[in-house]
């Protein structure tokens, strides 16, 4: 089986090259599309490959990935970013699941995608992308922003992760000016888009506006599930912060009616029940948390650990429980010694003389 990499880009010359340079021999050709660059991304890319195309830029991800999935001559694509890499640990596990894609036969290929790291490098936050597709088989991208493949046929993951590197910020409010076309255009908003929609509402501070897209998608049983409760979670927090919290824990509570109870979920509830002194409510949800799932959402894994046993040991000291407390800080120097909050709580209950 064939493989291309196909690539949009635009002034990378920053990212571009320890892109390439991390997958090196993978792949049977790379196909970088440009789409405006006034750097030196051309003439870099033109050391990785000769098959550098141009696209003109029209607001539209999906139309730019797309003609560069079109120009593959292979049996199978694969797409990156510029400010993406394969790390050494990963590549092997790429080369293995490329090698093994004429026994597998899949249409699609999700692999983990590490966005979100500690000081210490661990990954934080990973969600899985459609990343390898069949082509000739009509599967294209969707969306002018936030664009995906919505998958179909045989569907295969592989363990091969890909890393997000970002060096630098995209153009200021980009995201949100798109969806403003599309809105201007009349064009259609899919569930998916106005989720997203919802969150650069957020982002930009237009509170309301994005209360009323997350709404849309928390009413919508056509939308993806984990969308929904995502859109409850972050619903919750603008009207916590309006200092409207009945709502925000209501709307909490109605995402569990969405799916299995997810970390990020459980830990808001935690909070919220902690800040308005009841305790035992907190201590429920925290601890719920430490159960709970970190998949299908923007969920890290400091939500599934960290966060919630440094909030146990708090607790339990305002309840005068120290040695539960000290026993919930040393579990969560075990997932991060070098953490302030638990070097802090240490030498605090080191000062109460506490110990196991």
């Amino acid at each position: 089986m064939s493989i291309s990499l196909c690539m949009i880009v635009k002034n990378e010359e920053h990212s571009l090259g320890k892109c390439l340079s991390s997958v090196q021999g993978l792949f049977d050709e790379i196909i970088i599309v440009d789409t405006g660059s006034t750097d030196g991304t051309v003439t870099l890319a033109r050391q990785f490959t000769d098959r550098v195309c141009f696209f003109e830029w029209c607001d539209d991800f999906a139309a730019a990935r797309n003609y560069s999935l079109s120009l593959a001559k292979t049996d199978y694509a694969m797409w990156l970013d510029a400010d993406d890499v394969i790390m050494p640990r990963d590549r092997e596990l790429l080369k293995e699941t490329i090698a093994e894609l004429d026994v597998t036969k899949p249409d699609v290929v999700f692999m983990p995608y590490n966005v979100g790291f500690d000081d210490e490098g661990n990954v934080t936050l990973s969600f899985k992308r459609e990343r390898i597709i069949k082509t000739g088989r009509g599967l294209w991208f969707e969306g002018e922003i936030h664009e995906a493949i919505p998958p179909r046929g045989r569907i295969i993951h592989s363990r091969a992760a890909v890393t997000h590197c970002k060096t630098h910020v995209n153009e200021p409010g980009r995201n949100l000016r798109i969806f403003e076309k599309m809105v201007d255009e009349g064009k259609k908003l899919s569930p998916r888009h106005k989720y997203y929609y919802a969150r650069e509402l957020s982002w930009a501070d237009r509170l309301t506006d994005a209360l009323g897209y997350y709404a849309m998608v928390i009413e919508d049983p056509l939308a993806w599930n984990e969308n929904r409760i995502s859109a409850c979670l972050e619903s919750a927090m603008i009207l916590d912060g309006m200092g409207r919290r009945p709502e925000a824990l209501d709307l909490l509570k109605k995402s569990l009616a969405l799916g299995a109870l997810r970390a990020d979920v459980a830990c808001e509830l935690g909070r919220l029940y902690f800040e308005s002194g009841d305790m035992q409510n907190a201590i429920r949800w925290y601890s719920a948390a430490l159960e709970a799932r970190t998949d299908g959402g923007f969920v890290t894994e400091d939500q599934k650990g960290f966060i919630p046993l440094i909030q146990l040991c708090v607790i339990y000291d305002r309840l005068g429980d120290l040695n539960t407390a000290y026993k919930f800080n040393e579990r969560a120097g075990e997932i991060k010694p070098w953490a302030q909050a638990y070097l802090y709580n240490k030498r605090y209950f080191e000062e109460k003389g506490v110990t196991l």
